[in-house]
């Protein structure tokens, strides 16, 4: 049961369509169409990107690296967007990552992506939310397996 539906700015429906458009790119991810890395062209050069395993990536550049090999070995995992909301310049969406576990059941760890646009098409600044001890309870419990080879986030990641 929905309530209102919300009356977003023109600026605000701008960063919304532009999310959308990044969500449709994931998709093609997803289907094996196009690789991580390409979703580096929703941000600017000098973006941002903090991530909870990872940590804080620096230039578009850096992004386009990061989002490419922090996904290597999860190609059987999945992120559903469960609402995406936008107020400002800030967009924020509720996601699960969802994991298979060895059983063929999915498991599921709710993730918050918090955006900043830029305009043109760009976020500045991307920061994700997870309970990475939630991921790790998961993982083990699950039985999930990477799908090939599979990148370790560094030890002390750059915060």
């Amino acid at each position: 049961m929905g309530g209102p539906v919300p009356d977003y700015t023109e600026r605000e429906q701008e960063a919304l369509d532009t999310y959308r458009r990044y969500l449709d790119t994931r998709r093609q991810i997803d289907a094996g169409e196009q690789d991580w890395n390409v979703l580096a062209a929703f941000f600017t050069d000098d973006a941002t990107f903090v991530d909870p395993a990872w940590g804080r990536v620096e230039g578009v550049d850096a992004i386009a690296e990061f989002l490419h090999d922090s996904m290597v070995g999860l190609d059987d995992w999945d992120f559903p967007e469960l609402w995406t909301t936008a107020d400002g310049d800030r967009v924020i969406s509720l996601f699960l990552n969802r994991i298979p576990g060895a059983d063929g059941s999915w498991h599921d760890v709710p993730g918050v992506s918090i955006l900043e646009y830029a305009g043109g098409g760009q976020f500045r600044a991307e920061t994700e939310l997870i309970n990475m001890v939630h991921i790790q309870e998961v993982l083990g419990d699950s039985g999930w397996t990477p799908t090939g080879p599979l990148n370790v986030p560094p030890q002390r990641p750059p915060r």
